[in-house]
């Protein structure tokens, strides 16, 4: 990984990034049935057209699938599915409070917080990356 020199005056961002970028080495680790269930939320999401997203790289995938009217399964699909995923836990754990890319309502934000605790829940231990 190679962060912008710029992100040294900004550390609250720097450790929205990091912790988004660590997550890809969870997401990879994650069970199939553990990403279907992430898939089935964000899926939920979608077909209650819920706006917003916790990152923008979730955001412009989301925009990419409901311009296409895609959804599960696919490549754009599973693209998304992981980066909401990742945004998702930069959002609960890099401590950045509020954020200009944090435009997901409550409702679903919350919902997604749930099936993280429920995660944590399972894997007492922490996920090992």
């Amino acid at each position: 990984m190679i962060f912008d020199q710029e992100l040294r005056r900004n550390p609250a961002e720097l450790s929205r990034i990091l912790v988004h970028e660590l997550f890809h080495f969870a997401w990879v680790r994650l069970s199939n049935d553990t990403r279907r269930s992430w898939g089935a939320l964000v899926e939920v999401e979608m077909a209650r057209r819920a706006r917003g997203e916790l990152g923008w790289s979730a955001e412009w995938r989301k925009q990419l699938l409901v311009a296409t009217s895609g959804s599960a399964p696919g490549r754009r699909w599973s693209e998304y599915a992981c980066e909401s995923f990742c945004d998702t836990a930069a959002w609960l754990y890099a401590g950045a409070g509020e954020h200009a890319e944090f435009t997901l309502a409550a409702r679903w934000s919350e919902a997604r917080r749930a099936w993280f605790a429920a995660l944590e829940a399972r894997h007492p231990a922490g996920l090992r990356i």
